[in-house]
């Protein structure tokens, strides 16, 4: 089965999280939002898309939702 998702920031990536414990056999094609992304001193900076990744590869900050779990400030 192919699913395609249209997800960014947290809500879609829970959302993508629920997809892929329901549909572990699935092929899982998620076009995310770039709509946020911005340039800061020459380092490209895509919350929604980050979000998503940190959350599916199992390293987002639980306590906070967003950015990745152990990070200083």
């Amino acid at each position: 089965m192919r699913v395609t998702a249209l997800a960014g920031g947290i809500g879609g990536a829970r959302f993508l999280r629920g997809v892929l414990a329901a549909l572990p056999d699935a092929e899982v094609t998620v076009i995310g939002n770039t709509g946020d992304d911005i340039t800061l001193h020459g380092l490209r900076i895509c919350p929604d898309l980050d979000t998503v990744m940190y959350t599916l590869g199992g390293g987002i900050s639980a306590e906070r939702g967003w950015g990745r779990e152990g990070e200083s400030f």
